[in-house]
């Protein structure tokens, strides 16, 4: 330092810096000598060199923070945090956007740009996948919404999505699913006739292959059906099908469809093999089984019992209440559907399940009384569970998409004779003659040696495949 020894540097005494005012000059001096006060030394350190140009005392303060922390700790006490440098700030501060970036920025997408193109598929894809309304694009819930995402981004009318956006998605799905099939060797189909809730008929139409050993099954068509649905014109429409998707009549193993006259009559003139629904025969032969007096009296008090409950809020929160009491399971009430079987033995599960909570809220009220199920009806709800309960599970086994069902129709049919639907001595009359009649329906059914054919047809190709 200018020559000097360090024990030099100690005997002297500093001076301050002429008009300064930062707190950080309490910590730092000059030399007498140095009448420029160009190098500026700590006063607890005694260490030099700092440089303070025009009063910038960065350097200082990063010396106690080093150095000397309680000093430091201090400054920024008495003074604050360090002013940023006017230069460095206006080197990084965002430069001001200009008039024609702000224009840019605000202007709505190009039609013909790809980002508009892939919002606008992006939309239709939601509009046809989760059936929603196209009029739902002009809501202003959903604008909004758009408009949050992305504001350049204007929502095309329904009237686009309707006419062009639609119909191409359409077209596209199409060709790719024509791609797939054009190959197909051997096929199944699937067809039924339905209607929409406004009552407007439809038919469709669904193929079923095998590629590389996996199960594949689309959707061809589902077309409006206004005619009358007799079996000659109902023929001439699915054969109409096959033919606009370029199957041919010959490499079609089976059609499976539900046992409507018109249908079954439709498939002898087409001299196609018909594989009868097994979810709907059982459907059926269960129905057929619960065509019981006592059975028919137990399942109308059972629903009177639900809509009881359905229609007062005040025997629902009584339910709630005796159910945390009495700690049973904390569930609603089911109801009978007259499709789906396995509706009505919920209902008298959870019935038979709650059915303390249930008589005790019942037996309150005089008008609900007569609801509260007697010896007898808990003995019919008890048979019906003990026939129908094993069969719960095979309905939605033998509809599924992923693998081969029909090859599970055989050996469910022996499961039902040799295991489920056998006599048992525990039986009660009720429950062994559902057993019964249900065992001679579906027996009956599917004793027609055209079933059996492509059962044969479906292990040889099976074992072939090995």
């Amino acid at each position: 330092m200018d020559g000097e020894s360090d024990s030099d540097v100690e005997q002297l005494d500093l001076v301050p810096k002429k008009n300064s005012t930062s707190v950080v000059w309490k910590y730092f001096g000059y030399k007498t000598t140095d009448t420029e006060q160009t190098n500026v030394i700590c006063k607890m350190c005694k260490q030099g060199h700092f440089k303070a140009t025009d009063g910038n005392t960065s350097g200082l303060r990063d010396h106690l923070k080093r150095k000397h922390q309680k000093e430091h700790a201090e400054t920024v006490r008495v003074q604050g945090p360090p002013r940023v440098n006017a230069q460095s700030t206006a080197a990084t501060a965002p430069k001001q956007t200009t008039i024609g970036q702000a224009f840019h920025k605000g202007a709505p997408y190009e039609k013909t740009s790809k980002r508009w193109k892939d919002i606008t598929d992006a939309v239709a894809f939601y509009v046809a996948k989760d059936m929603q309304p196209i009029q739902s694009v002009e809501n202003k819930g959903f604008v909004r919404l758009m408009k949050t995402v992305d504001p350049r981004y204007q929502v095309p009318s329904r009237k686009y999505f309707s006419t062009k956006a639609i119909p191409q998605m359409y077209t596209e799905c199409r060709e790719k699913v024509q791609q797939e099939i054009q190959n197909v060797q051997f096929f199944a189909t699937t067809s039924d006739l339905w209607s929409s809730r406004t009552s407007e008929p439809y038919m469709s139409l669904t193929i079923h292959f095998i590629h590389k050993w996996k199960l594949q099954s689309a959707c061809l068509q589902t077309i409006y059906f206004p005619v009358d649905h007799t079996g000659e014109l109902i023929a001439h429409g699915l054969r109409d099908l096959l033919q606009g998707w370029g199957l041919k009549e010959e490499n079609m193993i089976c059609m499976t469809t539900d046992s409507g006259a018109n249908m079954v009559k439709a498939l002898d003139l087409n001299a196609w093999t018909r594989l009868q629904c097994f979810g709907h025969r059982l459907h059926l032969a269960i129905e057929k089984s619960a065509k019981d007096p006592r059975v028919d009296r137990t399942v109308s008090i059972l629903k009177k019992m639900v809509s009881a409950f359905s229609f007062s809020w005040k025997k629902k929160r009584e339910l709630a209440r005796l159910q945390t009491e009495m700690k049973l399971p904390p569930h609603k009430l089911i109801t009978d559907s007259p499709t789906r079987w396995g509706s009505k033995l919920a209902m008298i599960e959870r019935v038979l399940e709650q059915e303390k909570a249930i008589s005790e809220i019942l037996k309150a009220d005089k008008k609900t009384r007569c609801l509260v199920p007697g010896y007898n009806e808990k003995d019919v709800m008890e048979s019906v569970v003990k026939a129908l309960g094993p069969l719960r599970d095979f309905t939605d086994a033998l509809s599924g998409e992923d693998y081969v069902s029909v090859s599970y129709v055989k050996p469910v049919l022996h499961l039902f004779k040799e295991h489920l639907l056998k006599a048992d001595d525990d039986d009660t009359d009720l429950s062994g003659e559902m057993k019964m009649t249900i065992l001679n329906y579906l027996t009956d059914k599917y004793k027609d040696p055209k079933t059996e054919n492509c059962w044969i047809w479906l292990h040889l190709l099976i074992q072939g495949s090995k």
